[in-house]
């Protein structure tokens, strides 16, 4: 097994990627929203966290949260955020003898990504990544048709310009030039 450290950082500013258990063909995510954003909401009434970006895809999430000053506990937040989706829906998954046995739903991955943020041209390459995640994941040709992003919320803001990214077949982004 490998030799694994989270970094705990009080008051540090993450980005997150949180999987689905099934990836491929799955669109639970978006297809159960309002379930996603009500059980983040509930976490961040009692546990507070600021959203810097969020963007939800079919099966996986990307964010960057900051924590409260003194408080380096993602980990509760994560499971409550999980938890509290799973709980929204109905339990009609499969799950495996493993997961029945634990009481798990099947729903999520266990383990998630973290990376603490760096500097701020750490923070703007994260924030940059999960926006145009939709286009690279070729879901939308353009960041501003995905629907299910902050990148609205700050282009509203002033941060981003509207048509920000061009488009997957205009930008190198994507990894193609």
């Amino acid at each position: 097994m490998p030799d694994y450290r989270r970094a705990w950082q009080p008051g540090g500013t993450y980005f997150f990627t949180v999987n689905a258990l099934q990836r491929h063909g799955n669109d639970l995510l978006t297809r159960h929203i309002k379930p996603l954003r009500d059980a983040v909401r509930d976490v961040r009434q009692r546990h507070p966290f600021i959203i810097h970006g969020w963007v939800v895809l079919p099966e996986h999430m990307h964010c960057v949260i900051e924590l409260p000053p003194g408080d380096a506990n993602f980990a509760t937040r994560w499971r409550l955020i999980k938890s509290g989706f799973s709980k929204r829906l109905p339990a009609v998954e499969h799950r495996s003898t493993v997961r029945q046995a634990r009481g798990e739903r099947g729903l999520w991955q266990r383990r998630y990504w973290e990376h603490l943020i760096r500097d701020e041209r750490d923070f703007a390459a994260h924030m940059d990544y999960l926006h145009f995640n939709p286009v690279k994941h070729r879901h939308v040709s353009c960041v501003a048709d995905w629907p299910y992003s902050t990148f609205h919320r700050l282009v509203a803001a002033g941060v981003y310009p509207q048509d920000w990214a061009g488009s997957a077949d205009a930008d190198a982004l994507n990894g193609r030039e």
